[in-house]
């Protein structure tokens, strides 16, 4: 095969265009500009360490199984690990969210980064509904009774059927949270990409007032 014929291939495009947009030094940067020491920041990484948590006690739920998580101590422990690590994440994507908005951090062409968070945010608020009526107890048989006639009258109950419990499970376990996974890797990529928006630039009536 000849190298014209070698770079025509679609992973020769694919991997030279990564290198290109993501090299190493930014993918993986050893420093970080001095406005990054901020507490904004912090709750975005503490998003991400939660939802690792989120993950790796669901992983351990879905291996066990209800009966686990209803009757065994250590089950006990385990959901309300995970109960709570929902919580941390929700409490934190919602302050970056709004700390971003406030930041305009869709500034230098990064629209798609505050659009791919929004999206993941939304992806992630109904994955945590499905879990709330998943729970297998008289607490998600309340939430999707309430939810149902809600539901429905948008329509999308005629494929998203709240009553259905191995529905709602099989998309809170693999759909919705593959779904979030995927945007909250890309929306990572994306920071990478376009690198960390800056603070506004002050103004000469800014300064006047300032000083």
């Amino acid at each position: 095969m000849s190298a014209s014929e070698i770079d025509r291939q679609w992973t020769t495009r694919l991997r030279k265009g990564l290198a290109h947009h993501l090299p190493a030094e930014k993918l993986l940067p050893d420093t970080q500009p001095s406005y990054v020491s901020s507490w904004i920041y912090v709750f975005g990484v503490a998003t991400l360490a939660s939802m690792i948590v989120v993950i790796g006690t669901g992983c351990i739920l879905a291996i066990m199984g209800p009966q686990w998580w209803h009757q065994s101590s250590v089950g006990h422990y385990v959901n309300s690990l995970h109960l709570w690590s929902v919580e941390v994440f929700f409490f934190s994507m919602v302050v970056h969210l709004w700390g971003k908005f406030f930041m305009a951090a869709w500034r230098g062409k990064r629209q798609l980064v505050w659009i791919t968070g929004v999206v993941t945010f939304l992806a992630s608020v109904t994955t945590a509904f499905t879990g709330y009526v998943s729970q297998t107890n008289f607490d998600s048989q309340w939430i999707s009774t309430q939810a149902k006639d809600g539901i429905n009258a948008t329509g999308a109950g005629a494929f998203f059927n709240v009553l259905n419990t191995g529905q709602m499970l099989m998309w809170h376990i693999l759909l919705l949270p593959l779904a979030a996974v995927v945007l909250t890797v890309l929306h990572v990529l994306l920071v990478r990409y376009r690198g960390v928006v800056p603070p506004f630039e002050l103004t000469a009536t800014d300064e006047v007032h300032a000083s």
